[in-house]
C-alpha cells in the first residue's frame, strides 16, 4: 500500500520529529539528497497559488526529480471524468501526485484508488504541508517544539485545523482564538477560546490568516466585520512572551489581519516560514518514497 500524506493524521509523533530533523538538514544541504533520481511527481493545481508550487516544484528538482505541473482546467476533470479514472490513468505514469483542490473528498477518493503516494497541497479543510513548514519554523527560532504554546488568533480555517492536528502530535500547545461563528469544529487537540489576549498570554509563537479565503468572497463584509479585532499588531504580541514571533502562511492583507508593521518587522518569521515550506516538503517527499 503506498503512503498518503491527506490530513497529517497519518503520522505519528516520531515519525514527525524525524521529518523536522531531516528538514533541518536539507535546508543545510539543500542539494544534498537525491531522492527523486529518475523520478517524476505530478502536481495537479486546482486552486492558484505562489508558495506551494514555487516551493513543491523547486522541491521535486532539487531531490533530482521531475516535477509534472497539472492545472485543473487542462485535465479532464474539468470535463467530468471520474476521480476514480484520473487515479489510476495518474498512477501509470506518476510516482506520486500532489493536489491542491476545494473539498477534501476530492483527494480522498483519488487516494483510494491510486496506486501511487497521493500528498494534500491544500484542501477546504486541511493545509498539513504547511504546518509542516510552521513546525520547521517554530525548531528554528527555539530550538525544540515541545512544551511551546503557539496562538492562532482568526478564523478557524483549514490552516488552524492542520496546525491543531500536527501542533498538537509534535507536543505544541495550540490554542485557537475565533469569534462566535468561525470556531475551528472539533477542536482536534486545541484549546479553543474567544478572546485573542487569553490566546496570546504566554505563547512563543502568535499565528493569524487571512480574513477571506478563496471561496469567502460572498461573505466578505460579515467576515472582516467579525474579525476585525482579531488583527495581529503589536499591542496584541506585546501580551505574548517577551520573545515571541508573528508568523502568518500567506497571502497577507497588511491592515486587515496583520499590520504592515508586523508583518515587515523584525518580531516574525513569516518569510523563513515561507522559505520552510521547500525544505519541509522535501523530507516529506523523501518519506512518501523510500
Amino acid at each position: 500500500m503506498p503512503r498518503h500524506f491527506l490530513t497529517g493524521a497519518e503520522l505519528d509523533a516520531p515519525t514527525l520529529a524525524a521529518l523536522i530533523d531531516r528538514a533541518l538538514e536539507l535546508k543545510q544541504a539543500p542539494r544534498s539528497s537525491r531522492a527523486l533520481a529518475e523520478r517524476a511527481v505530478g502536481l495537479v493545481f486546482e486552486k492558484p497559488s505562489t508558495r506551494t508550487r514555487l516551493s513543491f516544484e523547486v522541491g521535486v528538482v532539487e531531490l533530482g526529480g521531475h516535477p509534472v505541473i497539472l492545472r485543473g482546467d487542462e485535465m479532464q476533470l474539468a470535463r467530468g471524468e471520474p476521480l476514480r479514472d484520473t487515479a489510476l490513468v495518474l498512477s501509470r505514469h506518476l510516482d506520486a501526485v500532489g493536489v491542491r483542490t476545494g473539498p477534501q473528498t476530492t483527494i480522498e477518493e483519488l487516494a483510494r484508488h491510486a496506486s501511487i503516494p497521493v500528498f494534500n497541497m491544500l484542501t477546504a479543510e486541511h493545509h498539513p504541508c504547511q504546518a509542516l513548514a510552521d513546525l520547521l519554523t517554530l525548531r528554528e527560532a527555539f530550538g525544540t517544539l515541545e512544551g511551546l504554546r503557539l496562538a492562532y488568533v482568526g478564523d478557524g480555517n483549514n490552516v488552524a485545523r492542520s496546525l491543531a492536528v500536527l501542533g498538537t502530535l509534535a507536543g505544541v500547545q495550540v490554542v485557537i482564538a475565533s469569534p462566535e461563528g468561525y470556531e475551528l469544529a472539533g477542536g482536534h487537540g486545541a484549546a479553543l477560546v474567544r478572546e485573542p489576549a487569553e490566546a496570546v498570554a504566554g505563547a512563543h509563537a502568535v499565528y493569524t490568516d487571512v480574513w477571506v479565503s478563496m471561496g469567502d468572497e460572498e461573505t466578505a463584509a460579515a467576515r472582516r466585520a467579525a474579525l476585525a479585532r482579531y488583527r495581529v499588531d503589536d499591542a496584541l504580541l506585546d501580551r505574548a512572551r517577551p520573545d515571541a514571533i508573528a508568523l502568518h502562511d500567506l497571502p497577507a492583507h497588511a491592515g486587515e489581519e496583520i499590520t504592515a508593521e508586523v508583518l515587515y518587522g523584525s518580531r516574525q518569521r513569516i518569510w523563513d516560514q515561507a522559505e520552510n515550506r521547500r525544505h519541509a516538503q522535501k523530507a516529506l517527499l523523501e518519506w512518501l518514497l523510500p
